[in-house]
């Protein structure tokens, strides 16, 4: 099963491509740009199936926004009969605090690499491995949390790569956990907001990639 970043990452390319084929006049892709909604509303049924349906608002929300610029895009629909379902936008908010007390406990899991991805919704994972590799966490109108206190790493360092889109990205390390942050922001943060530790190994334990655009990633204890 692809990851999100990499799913993501294809699809961002592939509407770059058909952009810059319709802007320079080489192919018309104007035919196609139209279908553009239906790959977010892929993504959306992407993240129910990798969440093996427990992440269920955040993508269904997903669904509803890109399937009705969908309709609009190919005139089944107006901008106007659609603006007024808003409203499902608020009730699937409230059922997201309402499962959010449900399911207040993070995942708990022993693989090497963990996968996480949010769509206007939060997840919270925990990795406990004591051979943990690397991670991939996505973050789109949302949260993702990945604790680390009681993970070890054999092979250093570990790799984190992160897309925090109009979103939060937050990992939780081990407080003599030496990380290296290599995230580009883009009108975003990222940061390590522990406290300094006399302890810290010279050797990088954990190094984190990626990019933050309109969201934050930081590094916590």
């Amino acid at each position: 099963m692809p990851t999100s970043q990499f799913l993501f990452g294809s699809i961002v390319i592939l509407v770059g491509l058909l952009l810059l084929l319709e802007t320079t006049g080489l192919v018309s892709t104007s035919d196609l740009l139209v279908y553009v909604p239906v790959l977010f509303v892929g993504i959306g049924v992407w993240a129910l199936v990798q969440s093996r349906f427990r992440n269920v608002v955040g993508p269904i929300v997903l669904i509803f926004v890109a399937g009705a610029w969908q309709l609009v895009a190919l005139d089944y629909a107006t901008g106007d009969e659609v603006v007024a379902f808003w409203p499902v936008l608020v009730i699937a908010f409230g059922l997201s605090i309402l499962l959010g007390q449900v399911r207040s406990r993070a995942r708990t899991t022993n693989t090497a690499f963990t996968n996480a991805f949010a769509a206007f919704g939060g997840v919270e994972k925990r990795n406990t491995s004591k051979a943990f590799e690397g991670a991939d966490l996505t973050a789109m109108f949302g949260g993702v949390e990945l604790d680390l206190r009681d993970a070890g790493i054999e092979d250093q360092p570990a790799q984190i790569n992160v897309i925090a889109l109009f979103g939060g990205v937050e990992v939780v390390v081990p407080r003599d956990w030496n990380v290296q942050m290599d995230v580009l922001p883009v009108l975003g943060g990222a940061s390590d907001d522990r406290p300094r530790h006399e302890n810290t190994t010279d050797e990088t334990d954990l190094v984190v990639t990626g990019f933050a655009a309109f969201g934050g990633v930081s590094i916590t204890d």
